[in-house]
């Protein structure tokens, strides 16, 4: 009776969330998500959390839309596209809010950043990782701070030049400092949280890419079949599971910001359209959050699929290296001579003379270099080859909904989004 209440104990605690203690590798991160007010630990930062959102992702952005229209002041101060930035953050925060919320209720946020399966990890990839997670949050305030200076100024410069006359709390002077805080804090606000999610995602994504790295190895030394298969599939499943839970993100996220692009050319290319840098700036800063969001999701994807690509690569290099080296030593048994000039291709004595030339443009795995094949004599050739069919037909990568986010997917995506933005950026600030 006992064995059986411990295997129930045991299932139970496998299908749970992870249970994380205070001083744990997160500590530091959770300090700031609850300084951002993206915590939902508990009921009552959850709470905290959603009250927050909706004041500043939906509350603010209505009531500046609607109470600050300015129909009656001067015609520069006009916001003609305020409806297009208001929704276009409004719902790539909602969306990035509702995603983030789910995924933290549901799996935790140890297990979500996969740190409940590092321990199966080897040293070199836990520290990689720590690293990693360690610059998110930099990485995060590089991409929000510059444009929010840029708001920052252009909406100073609109409430100092006396746009506004709606003195709710009495004084004119207190009613437009008010205002304007409360519009950039709603600003960052639903920015930081769409940027949350995208280096979120980009954090999972190097755990992956370094996992993928540490993999590599294996042809460096003597590793059976059947431990590299194992280890592969594990690496695959992974890969699914981060697809499966980003794809609906990522899908909505391209789907959100392509119909926001599309609608911001339509009206500045109005034969009506107003445009100038005051009245559209805030348009054009819009876009190139949006679409650097975008890139941060897109690259990482395309970034795990060429590593594992690459390791495609080394692997039937491998298999070339150690049936080269099969077949030279059965020629060793049985000597025959041969004519210098017969060989065709130089060799290179040392090997390395080309190596400067490089740089740092060769991959790490995917490069030109011969894997040692000293080590494969217990490997037979039947083994490699299925293992090397087994890569070319099961390519590891993110995918949405069975769509492959490789190279070829981000050059045309990011050639759509780009050529809609600096068209946008040429209506607005004459960037052509």
């Amino acid at each position: 009776m006992a064995g059986d209440e411990r295997h129930a104990l045991l299932d139970t605690k496998a299908f749970s969330r992870s249970v994380s203690h205070a001083r744990d590798e997160l500590h530091s991160f959770r300090s700031w998500l609850r300084w951002m007010c993206v915590d939902q630990s508990n009921a009552w930062t959850a709470s905290l959390s959603w009250c927050v959102f909706i004041l500043f992702a939906i509350v603010v952005p209505c009531l500046s839309h609607f109470l600050l229209a300015c129909s009656g002041c001067d015609n520069k101060l006009s916001r003609p596209y305020d409806a297009v930035v208001q929704l276009s953050l409004s719902s790539v925060a909602t969306l990035s809010f509702v995603c983030l919320s789910r995924f933290v209720s549901k799996y935790g946020l140890r297990r979500f950043l996969f740190f409940d399966k590092l321990c199966d990890e080897s040293e070199t990839v836990r520290r990689g990782y720590t690293e990693q997670l360690n610059r998110s949050l930099k990485i995060l305030f590089i991409f929000v701070l510059p444009c929010f200076a840029a708001e920052s100024a252009y909406k100073i410069w609109w409430y100092t030049s006396g746009s506004t006359s709606i003195p709710f709390l009495g004084n004119a002077v207190v009613s437009d400092t008010v205002a304007c805080i409360l519009e950039l804090c709603s600003w960052l606000y639903r920015t930081v949280v769409f940027f949350l999610v995208c280096v979120l995602f980009r954090l999972i994504c190097c755990l992956q890419i370094l996992r993928l790295q540490d993999f590599a190895q294996v042809f460096q030394v003597d590793s059976d079949v059947e431990s590299v298969l194992r280890e592969h599939l594990r690496i695959r499943r992974h890969l699914r599971i981060i697809s499966h839970r980003y794809r609906a993100f990522i899908l909505w996220a391209l789907i959100i910001i392509t119909v926001s692009q599309f609608t911001s050319l339509l009206m500045t290319t109005r034969s009506n359209a107003d445009i100038s840098i005051l009245k559209a700036g805030e348009l054009a800063l819009c876009s190139v959050s949006l679409l650097a969001g975008l890139l941060i999701l897109l690259r990482s994807a395309t970034r795990i699929t060429h590593k594992a690509q690459a390791v495609t690569c080394l692997a039937a290099k491998w298999h070339v290296c150690a049936t080269i080296d099969s077949f030279d030593s059965a020629e060793a048994e049985t000597p025959i001579t041969r004519a210098a000039s017969n060989q065709v291709f130089p060799v290179n004595s040392d090997g390395f003379s080309d190596n400067e030339d490089v740089g740092d443009e060769e991959d790490e795995l995917d490069n030109t270099k011969l894997v040692p094949s000293y080590a494969y004599s217990t490997i037979s050739f039947q083994k490699r080859q299925a293992l090397v069919t087994y890569f070319e037909n099961n390519r590891a990568g993110i995918t949405v909904y069975g769509f492959m986010l490789d190279r070829t997917s981000l050059h045309t995506i990011f050639g759509i989004e780009l050529s809609l933005v600096l068209w946008l950026l040429g209506k607005t600030i004459g960037i052509s």
